[in-house]
């Protein structure tokens, strides 16, 4: 089992880990601060062991990392891991973009997201909305960018799931669809906009993002419509 690093602190780059399986081009650690592709958020990438690290995966309860640039450590070996910094902010500056994005739809629309994709700094998210309201282009613009600017704070808490499961806004985001073998549901909460389940790493406060551009509004079927959005500095 890999220990997450990055759940607790999406800050953290640097660390120590041993090598707890190998495979012809991928290391397993017993900790590991790479997040692993998944929940719609691209994974990290940087260095391990010397080596370039190119993909991070999530299988069962192990974190393999995909490495190229020479021969693998032993198993067993302490290693040291390093993320590339600047795509990991770019990650959590449009993760917590779009958790924004959810929350003013939410508040001002009473419309939930169905589903959605994130790069550094674009990203696309699917909403139940039909049609699209009269300028809704340049109103959801106006509507986040003003949720950035309020520096609303971020906190990550930890919810025993009997607990969660209880929570208005986490029902509202479906943390119903979890699996019941998780105990314990980590919360992403921008304080007074948004609460949801979520697995993924963040900024400590909105106006660390900088400033949300909606790129182009698609129609995927009935009741269903797709916001492409670009993250730009303020």
């Amino acid at each position: 089992m890999t220990e997450l690093l990055y759940l607790r602190d999406a800050y953290l780059t640097r660390f120590s880990a041993r090598v707890a399986g190998l495979r012809a081009d991928a290391i397993a650690l017993d900790r590991t601060a790479f997040y692993p592709t998944g929940g719609g958020q691209a994974c990290d990438t940087g260095v391990l062991a010397g080596l370039t690290v190119t993909d991070v995966r999530k299988e069962g309860a192990d974190v393999w990392h995909t490495v190229v640039g020479g021969p693998l450590p032993a198993e067993g070996a302490e290693v040291q891991g390093e993320v590339d910094w600047d795509r990991r902010h770019q990650l959590m500056r449009t993760h917590t973009a779009l958790h924004v994005l959810c929350g003013v739809i939410w508040n001002e629309w009473q419309v939930p997201v169905t589903g959605g994709n994130m790069e550094p700094l674009s990203a696309r998210m699917d909403f139940e909305f039909d049609p699209l309201p009269e300028g809704f282009g340049p109103r959801i613009e106006e509507l986040v960018n003003a949720a950035l600017a309020a520096d609303h704070p971020i906190e990550v808490s930890f919810l025993p799931r009997d607990t969660a499961v209880q929570d208005e806004d986490l029902i509202r985001t479906k943390v119903s669809l979890i699996p019941t073998s998780v105990s314990e549901i980590r919360v992403v909460d921008i304080v007074g906009l948004d609460k949801q389940a979520d697995g993924g790493t963040h900024v400590r406060s909105t106006a660390e993002v900088g400033r949300l551009r909606v790129t182009k509004l698609e129609n995927k079927g009935k009741g269903n419509k797709r916001v492409r959005v670009e993250i730009i500095d303020a």
